[in-house]
Formats: structure tokens, C-alpha cells, sequence
């Protein structure tokens, strides 16, 4: 089998996967509501299979053929909440399969941020 048309397909199908996965596909872009800024955090899984293999011919001592391919799965897993010097992790507990899940949870998740921020600033007051 020609090692280097292997080569050749895994180079250009991780080149491929390396594009679709990058930080800010496991940190969204930050949504600020008010005094509270919200960082989605994903799960991002991967996978790869490249093969190939030489044919004989009547012509030809051998002909290679091959294939790759790759896929990816971005899963939300929480959303980290910020409130001036006061940093909280919020996970998304329900198995989200979508993203339009996670937008929908959206207005939940900030309600839930400034619950907690308030119940912060209660117990030092008191």
C-alpha cells in the first residue's frame, strides 16, 4: 500500500477538523444582560477515520484508492456567569443535544445568575 496517499488523506482531513474546532467553539462569545456577562462553555467531541489500499491492474503494477473523513459533536455544558469580581460555573444539567436548547435555556440562566449573585451579596451584608 502507498504509505505516502494515506499520508496525504490523513493530512488533508485533520487540516479539515482543525478548521471546524478552535476555543471559541468551546467558549461562545460572551452575552452581557445588564451588570451580568454570560460565557458559554461546550463539549466538543471528535472523530477521524482515513484508509486505503492498493489495487492490481492489468496495466498497472497497482492503483490506490482511499477515503477519509471526519466528524464533530459541540455539546453546551454550562455557562460561566460573571458579576464584577465574582465568578460562577453554571451547568446545564438536562442532556442539551442543541444548541437551540441552550438559547432557549438562555433567559433561565440569567435569572438563575442573578439569584445567585443576590444570595452572594445578602450573606456578606448580613
Amino acid at each position: 500500500m502507498s504509505e505516502n496517499n494515506v499520508k496525504n488523506i490523513m493530512d488533508a482531513t485533520m487540516e479539515n477538523l482543525k478548521g471546524m474546532i478552535n476555543a471559541d467553539v468551546i467558549t461562545g462569545d460572551p452575552i452581557v444582560v445588564g451588570e451580568i456577562t454570560l460565557i458559554p462553555v461546550s463539549k466538543v467531541a471528535y472523530g477521524l477515520a482515513t484508509g486505503g489500499s492498493d489495487f492490481p491492474t492489468k496495466n498497472q503494477s497497482k492503483v490506490f484508492g482511499g477515503g477519509g473523513g471526519a466528524g464533530v459533536t459541540v455539546t453546551p455544558i454550562a455557562f460561566i456567569a460573571i458579576n464584577g469580581d465574582k465568578v460562577k460555573m453554571l451547568p446545564v444539567y438536562n442532556e442539551l443535544t442543541t444548541v437551540e436548547k441552550a438559547i432557549t435555556m438562555a433567559p433561565e440562566i440569567i435569572d438563575k445568575a442573578k439569584e445567585i449573585f443576590a444570595k452572594d451579596g445578602k450573606s456578606k451584608a448580613e
